[in-house]
């Protein structure tokens, strides 16, 4: 089977796609680790663009647990997340919507020939609820997907990216037709730990300070005219 697609658009999820919001991660950190909401501490780094299961266990401890009770209670995690989010789904769809032309943009690259999925630290069940109850999962393709469940090092995860795409559509991904779009600069570093294109947007960070991390292309905004020349441009002037 030969390549029929305009190129691979990953996406990151919180930050990207919907606000990040660590409300949810608050509270099932409390629940797995049997804390008081008040008493989780966030590490003053590695929150945003790790995956869960480095942010869980560095707030585990940072909130008092022992490493090995924070390790070992990890398992509990998945569990109590989705409980959680579950009983705040009225909550997620009021508080973390999709960002503006988050839906048109996916839509449009869709209409254009783009195979579309997501990388992202999130666990794979927390990442499509998310999508789902924000109307963001009809055009990306999860099963090719990599997810903070995949791996606990973020740079580990374009790899199941590569193999779950070559399983699936029966050839190789090809690199120089991948882009992962992100906001943080551990998307950047991840894309280019990959050799993927990267195209970056301003919903936390300013172009300035993105700029610093060496991005291929900075958008303000996710619509779709827009995007789509960014990602053009990555992928180079064939595309």
């Amino acid at each position: 089977m030969g390549e029929t697609h305009a190129g691979l658009v990953v996406w990151d999820v919180d930050g990207t796609l919907i606000p990040a919001d660590l409300r949810w991660l608050r509270r099932a950190v409390a629940g797995t680790y049997h804390l008081e909401e008040s008493d989780v501490v966030f590490p003053t780094s590695r929150v945003h663009g790790y995956t869960d299961e480095s942010i869980v266990v560095d707030t585990a401890i940072a909130s008092g647990v022992t490493e090995v009770a924070a390790e070992e209670g990890f398992s509990r995690y998945a569990a109590v997340l989705m409980d959680v989010m579950s009983h705040g789904e009225a909550e997620l769809a009021r508080d973390q919507p999709a960002y503006p032309g988050a839906a048109r943009t996916i839509a449009a690259l869709a209409d254009y020939g783009y195979v579309q999925t997501a990388l992202t630290g999130n666990l794979r069940v927390s990442a499509e609820y998310k999508l789902a109850v924000t109307g963001l999962d009809a055009h990306l393709d999860l099963d090719i997907g990599a997810f903070g469940s995949d791996a606990r090092d973020r740079f580990d995860l374009p790899a199941f990216v590569a193999d779950r795409f070559r399983a699936k559509l029966g050839y190789p991904l090809d690199p120089r037709r991948t882009v992962i779009i992100g906001d943080a600069p551990n998307d950047i570093a991840t894309a280019r730990h990959a050799g993927f294109g990267v195209v970056a947007v301003t919903h936390r960070l300013t172009s300035e300070e993105l700029w610093e991390h060496s991005p291929d292309a900075i958008v303000d905004r996710l619509e779709p005219d827009t995007v789509l020349e960014a990602i053009r441009a990555t992928m180079g002037a064939d595309q």
